[in-house]
C-alpha cells in the first residue's frame, strides 16, 4: 500500500483537511499545475545573489563613487555661488551705493580742482619772477648781475615745464574715474543676471574695516560740500 501523498500548500488552502477532494477535482489539479509552472518561471528569472558577477558589483561601486564625487562638486558650486553673490552684494552695497564711494568721487574732483588752482598760482608767481629777472638783466651794469638774472630765468623755465604735471594728473584721475565707472557698470550687469537686487536681500555684505587709533580721528581735508566744516578763516581766528 502506497503512503498517503502529502497535500500541497495550495491544496490545503483550497480543500482544507480533505485532500481527496483535490484528487477528484480535475480543474483544481490543472490550475495547480499551471500555478506551479508559473512559479518555476519566476524562479528562473530571479538570479541568486551568488550568481551576480563581480564585474557588475564593481560597476555599481564605481557608479556610486562617481555619484558621491558629483555631490561634492555640486556642493562646491553652490558654495562658490553664495560667496560670489556675497562679494557682489558687498561691492554694490558697501562701495558704489555708500557714502564712502560718493566721498571718493568728491575727493578725486577736489584733487583736480586743487591741483589746477595750485598750478595757476605757481605759474603766476613764476611769470612775475621772470619779469623781474628781465628787468634786472636790462638794468644791470655788472656782468655778474646779468649772469644771475639769466640763471633766474632758466629756473623759471624749469618751473613752467614742471607745471605740466597738472595736466597729466587730470588725465590720470579721469582714467581712474572711468575705470571705477566701468567696474560699477559690470557689477550692475551681474546683479541683473542674478535676477535683480532683490535676490541679494537675504545676503549680509562684508563691511569695510573701521579705522582705528589716530586714523579714526582723521576727517579731513574737508570738501566744499561738507557741512560744519572749518574754513581757513576760522582757523586763523583761533590764533588772533
Amino acid at each position: 500500500m502506497q503512503p498517503a501523498r502529502k497535500p500541497f500548500r495550495i491544496e490545503a488552502m483550497l480543500y482544507g483537511d480533505n485532500p481527496a477532494a483535490a484528487a477528484t477535482d480535475g480543474g483544481a489539479h490543472r490550475r495547480h499545475n499551471e500555478l506551479m509552472a508559473e512559479l518555476a518561471k519566476l524562479r528562473g528569472m530571479i538570479k541568486p545573489a551568488q550568481e551576480i558577477s563581480s564585474d557588475a558589483i564593481d560597476l555599481f561601486r564605481k557608479e556610486m563613487a562617481e555619484a558621491a564625487k558629483l555631490k561634492v562638486e555640486l556642493d562646491s558650486i553652490h558654495e562658490a555661488i553664495q560667496r560670489t553673490k556675497r562679494e557682489i552684494a558687498t561691492l554694490h552695497g558697501s562701495s558704489f551705493e555708500s557714502a564712502n564711494m560718493v566721498r571718493v568721487s568728491g575727493e578725486l574732483d577736489a584733487i583736480v580742482a586743487g591741483t589746477e588752482n595750485a598750478t595757476e598760482t605757481i605759474l603766476a608767481a613764476a611769470e612775475q619772477i621772470d619779469d623781474r629777472a628781465m628787468q634786472i638783466h636790462a638794468r644791470a651794469t655788472a656782468e655778474g648781475d646779468r649772469v644771475l638774472a639769466n640763471e633766474i630765468q632758466e629756473k623759471v623755465v624749469g618751473i613752467f615745464e614742471a607745471c605740466n604735471f597738472q595736466d597729466l594728473t587730470g588725465q590720470r584721475i579721469t582714467k581712474v574715474v572711468s575705470t571705477l565707472s566701468f567696474v560699477e557698470d559690470r557689477i550692475n550687469r551681474m546683479i541683473e543676471i542674478w535676477g535683480g537686487i532683490e535676490q541679494f536681500n537675504g545676503i549680509t555684505p562684508d563691511l569695510p574695516p573701521a579705522p582705528e587709533g589716530d586714523k579714526a580721528l582723521l576727517n579731513g581735508p574737508a570738501l566744499d560740500g561738507d557741512l560744519d566744516r572749518a574754513t581757513q578763516d576760522d582757523i586763523d581766528a583761533l590764533f588772533d
